[in-house]
């Protein structure tokens, strides 16, 4: 791993309703480093796939990106027009979306939706598109393509289409590459498939990784370092090993323990109490109190901010603020 690639400081995306405002991202920081894999977890709703389209500027009204920097490369992204970004998505930072069916086209082929790519962002030939199509094709462990070029999405299975998404997000060679729930809609042994392809060609192609998940065992088993949000905020980060195996946030134990165990006997699974608090009424202390079972009168009054927890390590919990939380 090398010098940051990606910087975000206290990032703030907000959704202005009728009812009120959404604070979907609440002042979030994350750095990414060049090659790194970065895992961020978290139940649906923490705000995982707003901040992955806050980085690539793709939040529509009535959401707003309200503050905070995005730094790629030293650049902050906020403040590029909106041609610029078109340029840097897809050439610098790609996406892959979580349901393939949608993310492509049902209406142009396989291969015109990978060569749009290469024509929007490379200078290459007819000739030479062709032989990088086959080439990404085959890299992603799609047999025959040249039998495949004319082929709609609707007859590809859904991992064959994931497939194809991934060869369209490598296709301009990007220098970060998110991908938000990219395993959710296919089966267990396809997911193996596509994970390993993941890290392959990530690694192969000299790309940063951020994989959104709401799944720990794939997070344990592909990322370095993990992120945890909860309610638009980051609450634990710190390198894979460590997080998974010595949690340190409540949250974090909680989803933790909710996983099951093979060949070990038990009972009903552990599950986090309560509800998960609505956005528009987010508590004033920390927005994970009412369902912690250690929280104190400390943690209803004050939201804890970020702190350092040992080496490479961090966590939003006043438990870990140097001592017991004040009773």
């Amino acid at each position: 791993m090398g010098n940051a690639l990606l910087e975000i400081e206290g990032l703030k995306t907000q959704f202005h309703l009728f009812a009120g405002t959404v604070k979907a991202l609440d002042g979030i920081d994350l750095t990414l480093k060049e090659r790194e894999i970065l895992g961020l977890v978290g139940e649906s709703g923490g705000g995982k796939s707003v901040a992955a389209y806050s980085i690539l500027r793709l939040i529509d009204p009535p959401g707003e990106i309200a503050s905070g920097r995005v730094l790629f490369e030293g650049a902050d992204l906020l403040e590029k027009s909106e041609a610029e970004m078109r340029r840097i998505r897809g050439k610098d930072i790609s996406m892959i979306f979580q349901d393939p069916l949608t993310a492509l086209n049902p209406l142009h082929t396989i291969h015109d939706q990978i060569d749009e790519m290469l024509r929007l962002h490379t200078s290459l030939g007819a000739r030479e598109r062709l032989e990088k199509i086959l080439s990404l094709l085959r890299e992603v462990g799609i047999s025959n393509p040249e039998d495949r070029l004319r082929a709609y999405p609707h007859q590809f299975s859904g991992g064959m289409l994931q497939r194809v998404v991934i060869a369209i997000a490598l296709a301009a060679r990007p220098k970060l590459i998110i991908a938000d729930e990219p395993t959710t809609a296919l089966d267990v042994t396809v997911q193996a498939q596509i994970l390993r392809l993941m890290e392959g060609v990530v690694k192969n192609h000299g790309a940063a990784l951020i994989l959104i998940t709401h799944d720990l065992a794939v997070v344990s088993g592909l990322t370095e370092r993990v992120a945890v949000m909860y309610c638009g905020r980051i609450v634990e980060e710190g390198p894979t090993d460590l997080v998974i195996h010595s949690p340190l946030h409540p949250y974090t134990k909680g989803l933790l323990n909710s996983i099951p165990r093979m060949g070990k006997k038990s009972g009903r699974l552990p599950q986090i109490s309560g509800m998960v608090p609505n956005l528009l009424e987010l508590p004033d202390g920390c927005a994970f109190a009412a369902r912690c079972p250690d929280a104190s009168e400390k943690c209803l009054r004050a939201a804890p901010p970020m702190r350092p927890a040992g080496p490479g390590r961090k966590t939003a919990c006043h438990l870990h603020a140097g001592g017991e939380a004040e009773r």
